[in-house]
């Protein structure tokens, strides 16, 4: 197994610079891994400089609150991949899950999913330490519902990241034909092999270099 195409290599730091974002692209090129993601603010750099590569350029959508209007997820979702993204990240309307409001946060996972049909692959970010194991199935069947490609865990900027708890429920729910994408706390080549053996078939770190070299990093993401 090549854990490295199955990382997509993270920097969504406020504080993100340039050089930075030069590195973050230039270890993906040399592990070869799945994707960068990145700040939509980054995407066009990210873009340019993986051209010609396989590494795929992904941002983040709604992001880290999920609180956005289903119109500005899409505008922000076409917007990315005009500037080059080929995955995008979004995260649900989590107060709306909490309010039992499913037709709205299925909606605005549509119009994410919408947006990137045919051009991006679509992820959602279902934010799993807010939620209660219910929560979590349901909003799970509706990101399925709308037409999603993944299911992730986390931002990375709430109050947890991904356990392999809540993989195996994912994917359980979910099951065999959707991606499952682990994302924060995944800090080593250990965390990370655990993430794939509950079902995760991506995996979110900024600690890529540390996980595939069999390091551990203390990394919040």
């Amino acid at each position: 197994m090549n854990i490295a195409k199955m990382i997509d290599h993270t920097l969504l730091k406020a504080d993100a610079t340039k050089e930075q974002i030069v590195t973050l692209c230039e270890e993906a090129k040399q592990y070869t891994f799945a994707s960068v993601c990145v700040n939509p603010t980054w995407v066009k750099a990210a873009s340019e400089l993986l051209n010609r590569t396989e590494v795929k350029v992904c941002t983040v959508i709604g992001f880290p609150l999920g609180a956005s209007t289903s119109a500005t997820k899409a505008f922000e979702t076409e917007d990315a991949i005009k500037n080059g993204a080929t995955e995008v990240d979004m995260v649900i309307n989590i107060g709306a899950l909490k309010d039992k409001n499913y037709d709205l946060v299925k909606e605005d996972i549509k119009a994410v999913v919408d947006a990137a049909k045919g051009k991006a692959l679509s992820k959602v970010i279902i934010e799993t330490s807010l939620l209660t194991n219910e929560e979590k199935e349901i909003a799970c069947k509706l990101a399925v519902e709308a037409g999603a490609d993944y299911v992730k865990t986390s931002t990375g900027f709430s109050t947890g990241g991904a356990t392999v708890e809540d993989i195996t429920l994912m994917r359980k729910t979910v099951g065999p034909d959707i991606g499952v994408k682990a994302s924060g706390g995944v800090r080593s080549s250990e965390d990370t092999e655990k993430m794939i053996a509950a079902g995760a078939t991506r995996i979110g770190a900024s600690s890529g270099v540390a996980i595939v070299n069999g390091l551990t990093s203390n990394s919040d993401y």
